[in-house]
């Protein structure tokens, strides 16, 4: 019988298998599945199942590895997440203002200059602490840090230690509204009579809508020194216990 049509297309020498006889592949047929090939595509899936399971083995005993080099630390008490005594200062109530305050002092006067702003700025005259028995008025001149609301300033003056008064009972006080563009402001504190009497007074500094235990920012002091001690003594310019400045 003649070739078959595949070995005219193809070319081969080997003639294939006439109708009704046993079908059996050529190895070297182009026209046919060799197992080769099936074997070839079967060993190429398997193979990246393979590889994808060692991966996926890998990826899943990597925690357990690095959680096993990892050292085990006890659980820290919560005064380590606390600011330490020794590296707080604690606020004193009994010294001059700070936090909103940048400088405070107690003065003979004050005066109005144009400020950096070009905004008017309350400046001490003749800052101290120490009075004559007839000064008319003790003022308290400060200057404020940046703000974002309006407040009250208050001062409320007491005999700390002058014969005669009550320490725990006020003997004058005075206010100032502090506008959201005030950077300075001063308090009045006149005598309780015609003159001041001899001795210590404090002035409780608070800040706020009413005067409260909560309100209390600081306290100043000043003392009234009777003429004839006072004589031609030199007042300082810079009283260390009213002046604070506060950057």
């Amino acid at each position: 019988m003649a070739e078959n049509s595949c070995n005219r297309l193809f070319g081969t020498s080997h003639p294939l298998p006439l109708a009704g006889a046993p079908w059996v592949r050529c190895l070297d047929s182009p026209c046919r599945w060799v197992y080769q090939d099936a074997m070839a595509k079967g060993t190429r899936r398997a193979g990246r199942r393979a590889f994808a399971a060692v991966i996926i083995i890998a990826l899943s005993v990597l925690p357990v590895v690095l959680a096993a080099e990892l050292p085990i630390t006890k659980n820290p008490p919560i005064s380590d997440f606390q600011n330490r005594p020794q590296d707080v200062t604690p606020y004193d109530f009994d010294a001059p203002p700070q936090g909103l305050f940048r400088t405070i002092t107690t003065a003979e006067g004050f005066d109005e200059e144009l400020g950096f702003h070009r905004a008017h700025e309350i400046v001490p005259v003749k800052p101290t602490d120490r009075f004559s028995p007839d000064t008319p008025a003790v003022f308290i001149v400060f200057h404020l840090h940046q703000h974002y609301q309006g407040f009250q300033v208050f001062g409320r003056c007491f005999p700390e230690a002058v014969a005669g008064l009550d320490p725990t009972v006020v003997i004058g006080q005075d206010a100032m509204r502090i506008a959201l563009e005030d950077e300075s402001g001063y308090l009045t504190l006149s005598p309780p009579q015609d003159a001041w009497k001899p001795g210590r007074y404090k002035v409780e500094i608070h800040v706020g809508e009413q005067v409260n235990e909560m309100s209390l920012m600081g306290t100043m002091r000043f003392t009234i020194v009777a003429r004839d001690v006072m004589g031609d003594e030199e007042r300082p310019n810079h009283p260390s216990s009213s002046l604070f400045t506060h950057h």
